[in-house]
């Protein structure tokens, strides 16, 4: 969240999706009915450190990390906030005022505040508890537009895979060693995070779709979302079919795995320095891209999800219930769950940020690794479109290993100038004699390779170099992207070709 969207907010006044509070040393109780009614209805922004009127008061910076840690705990004390919340406060410098922020997504379940079901009405938080009509009324909007949380009163632990509910409990006290996850059996994990529920208008009880996608065995997945299916594609060489293919129907923990491994196998890892830290930047936009298209997808429609990778781009399309057509702006939109439960629960294992983060994120980062701008369209399909062509100049630039970022400065000017004229010349030269001229030397073994005998297979080139065929793969993917060989007919009876035989110098 930027300090301008912040004014903005502020400009805009207390409403619907909008509330300010004071909370200038101790978070306030009504901060608890709000986030509830957010969650009821719309979703929305809570601004802390701030008057009725929008006007910025501070909070306390001698407490800021005790609210901070209170908000958490909290919305994860199941006495409190029912189901769970994993929202954390972010402080926002305001003219030298700090002020703490929170976006609070729509759920797709009834959210309780001590007991009490809170619904945001203008710029309101009201308790409909009592008012059987409104209590149907908001069940009836949350089942029918949500199908992750349709019930499947048949389905027990039998049919789930509690190893797997084991492992994503690992994974997220990996993240947090005090996450509220800690200590819970996998059937308390279940249910504390809505995955088992009470649907209030037919009597039905038991575990929803969203368990089953998550957890479920194979069998099960495909008889309750016969529909899903992501078919991963690399089209480089092949355009009209494909080079390789993965079809994906196991359950979205399994899933991921696979799915990030197909995107690694067929695109250049590329790690650069951001923000003082070593980054994968592949890996980042792999786990936005995969994670999107697994949590925001619409699992009542019989569309098959597909990622693509191509020379230039890397696209994916997934079906989708869209509240708005066209192309996503990461500066002015509101994030829109689709899978409120996926999400939470991905965002809980480290696999996805919420909405708002998830897109900045991968603008952010395919700016710094291809130099270009993600597209996310929004529609009835909805599309992710990464470029991926290098706008770095030839294949020393694709050698090297680390460039700096300073995403405070820009992305791209650090990108490009610091990776040409920077860390290229540092890189080679002060490593000339080692791990840089190890690259290309190589690469010239392995053209020269080639030169002699066209129809080698990978293994063979791996034997006559005398590196390994992870190591062969790797390599050759990097002269294939760079148009230095090219394969010609099928993987058993084709044969490469030297486009251009010459040797590749770090000068």
């Amino acid at each position: 969240m930027t300090t301008d969207r912040i004014r903005q907010l502020l400009a805009d006044g207390e409403g619907l999706t909008i509330e300010y509070k004071e909370c200038v040393n101790e978070l306030s109780n009504s901060i608890w009915e709000t986030v509830c009614s957010f969650s009821n209805r719309y979703g929305g922004n809570l601004i802390l450190g701030t008057s009725d009127d929008g006007e910025p008061i501070g909070v306390n910076p001698k407490v800021i990390q005790q609210m901070k840690k209170n908000f958490a705990n909290t919305l994860n004390n199941t006495q409190k906030v029912s189901p769970s919340l994993f929202l954390n406060l972010n402080e926002i410098d305001m003219d030298g005022k700090i002020l703490l922020h929170v976006y609070v997504p729509v759920s797709s379940q009834i959210q309780t505040c001590s007991g009490r079901i809170y619904d945001r009405n203008e710029d309101g938080d009201f308790d409909i508890t009592n008012s059987a009509e409104l209590v149907a009324q908001l069940a009836l909007r949350k089942s029918s537009a949500y199908t992750e949380r349709e019930i499947f009163p048949y389905v027990t632990e039998n049919e789930l895979r509690l190893d797997l509910v084991e492992r994503a409990q690992k994974m997220a006290i990996a993240l947090n060693p005090d996450h509220p996850w800690k200590g819970m059996t996998p059937t308390e994990l279940l249910r504390s995070t809505g995955l088992f529920e009470d649907d209030w208008r037919t009597g039905k009880r038991g575990y929803n779709l969203a368990a089953i996608l998550l957890f479920g065995r194979d069998d099960v997945v495909r008889s309750c979302a016969p529909g899903y299916m992501t078919d991963a594609l690399l089209r480089k060489e092949n355009i009209d079919r494909y080079d390789d293919r993965l079809m994906v129907g196991t359950n979205l923990i399994e899933a991921y795995d696979q799915l990030i491994d197909f995107i690694s196998r067929h695109t250049l890892d590329r790690f650069f320095l951001v923000d003082n830290q070593r980054v994968s930047v592949r890996a980042w936009i792999a786990r936005e891209l995969v994670s999107n298209i697994l949590v925001h997808r619409e699992y009542s429609k019989g569309f098959m999800a597909k990622i693509v990778i191509e020379n230039e781009r890397i696209y994916a399309e997934n079906w989708n219930r869209s509240n708005r057509h066209g192309r996503i702006n990461p500066e002015d939109f509101t994030p829109d769950a689709k899978n409120p439960l996926l999400a939470w629960f991905f965002v809980n294992i480290g696999r996805a940020d919420w909405m708002g983060s998830g897109i900045r994120n991968l603008y952010k980062y395919t700016k710094i690794y291809s130099g270009g701008e993600p597209e996310l369209i929004e529609g009835d399909i909805f599309k992710t479109i990464i470029p991926i062509k290098s706008d770095a100049n030839g294949l020393v630039n694709l050698l090297t290993e680390t460039t700096p970022v300073n995403t405070q400065d820009g992305h791209v000017n650090g990108h490009v100038n610091g990776h040409v004229n920077g860390h290229v010349n540092g890189h080679v030269n002060g490593h000339a004699n080692g791990h840089a001229n190890g690259h290309v030397n190589r690469k010239n073994e392995i053209i020269a390779a080639l030169k002699d005998n066209p129809k080698l297979t990978l293994r063979q080139i791996a034997e006559k170099v005398n590196i390994s065929y992870r190591t062969v793969r790797r390599e050759m993917d990097v002269l294939r992207e760079n148009g230095i060989v090219k394969r010609i007919g099928s993987d058993k009876s084709g044969h490469w070709e030297v486009i251009e035989f010459k040797n590749i110098s770090t000068k």
